[in-house]
């Protein structure tokens, strides 16, 4: 589910709490009214007031949470198999203008391969040497834009994106 969605969802929960605690303190405040013989000057006016603050409080964190989750963007990229098809969230386009040639191939075959290979099968593909990849990844991870996952003896490696 999108972030703004799930925000939507704990925003309207936060205000149907709301509503429900208006109403319950509404019935408490009729109860004591009929049973507190001391008027308003009774403790319990006063437990009341500290639980409706309390609960105006919960409220308004849980109403702040929703909006937060709400302008957040998701720091994954979210893949869902169906079937037959794998589709990707689309993220924003990568600014390739800063890498060199050889850093550009990369990232297009890791785009190519939806975001992930081994470095052996990149290795291969690019025709460089082991030491010579091994390089070119740290630069690539050093500016963020792709993680090597340890796999067994291999490395997989993800676009960041």
């Amino acid at each position: 589910m999108e972030n703004n969605k799930v925000g939507y969802l704990i925003m309207g929960i936060a205000v149907v709490m709301l509503i429900m605690i208006l109403m319950f303190n509404s019935v408490i405040k009729d109860n004591l009214d009929l049973s507190c013989s001391h008027g308003s000057t009774c403790e319990m006016y006063d437990n009341l007031n500290v639980q409706t603050i309390i609960s105006y409080i919960l409220i308004g964190i849980i109403f702040i949470i929703g909006v937060v989750i709400m302008f957040t963007k998701p720091k994954e990229k979210i893949i869902i198999k169906h079937k037959t098809k794998t589709i990707v969230e689309k993220k924003k386009p990568l600014d390739l203008s800063k890498l060199d040639q050889n850093e550009k191939k990369v990232i297009e075959m890791l785009q190519e391969e939806n975001g992930g290979m081994f470095q052996k099968t990149l290795m291969e593909k690019m025709e460089i040497g082991k030491v010579g990849m091994t390089r070119l990844l740290d630069k690539l991870e050093a500016k963020q834009f792709i993680e090597r996952k340890r796999r067994g003896m291999n490395n997989f490696v993800v676009l960041r994106g």
